[in-house]
């Protein structure tokens, strides 16, 4: 995981739009927007699987299933879920990824400043965006990112686009107060 401000250069999305200019972004910026992040490095003795299920448990996420970004994995539906994947949006669930494989980028609305945060994900990275918060996902470079989707209940993915309606959501509103208190 590496996490810097976005440069908000026009352009391919999929590019790093890194500008090393701009102050860096560390592990506590992010948990102080909410997010949470742990590397478990996925090896062939299955010890990765434990320590997703330790998470899980501890976290009460009770679903889970694999969702394969790509044009063989998405299929006709590729090119319009990417620009659905990119349009800045909340949840009203948090939103847990753990990469198997592949790598994309997620942006993260800071709270306080209203900047994009880039948030690089690869193989072995869990990352947990709160439910509320305003961010948008695209793949890099290699157009793939296999992951692993964990679900506090039935497994749902309801994006919620920026509006003036999502600004006042019981669910926006929540998350605001709760990152202003820490």
């Amino acid at each position: 995981m590496k996490a810097y401000y976005f440069d908000n250069v026009e352009g391919d999305q999929r590019l790093p739009h890194h500008n090393p200019d701009l102050p860096p972004v560390g592990l506590q910026q992010l948990e102080s927007c909410g997010v949470r992040y742990w590397y478990i490095p996925i090896d062939s003795d299955g010890n990765w699987e434990q320590a997703i299920d330790k998470v899980a448990e501890e976290r009460s996420y009770k679903n889970r299933d694999i969702i394969n970004v790509s044009k063989e994995g998405l299929g006709d539906q590729y090119e319009a879920k990417l620009k659905i994947f990119f349009a800045e949006h909340l949840h009203e669930d948090e939103e847990i990824r753990y990469i198997l494989d592949g790598a994309g980028f997620f942006d993260i609305r800071e709270p306080n400043k209203d900047q994009w945060i880039r948030v690089f994900v690869d193989q072995g990275d869990l990352l947990v965006v709160p439910a509320g918060i305003y961010h948008r996902f695209t793949l890099d470079e290699g157009n793939y990112i296999k992951a692993m989707r964990l679900f506090k209940e039935e497994p749902k993915w309801t994006p919620h686009n920026r509006s003036a309606e999502t600004d006042s959501n019981p669910h926006r509103v929540t998350y605001l107060h709760s990152v202003q208190a820490q």
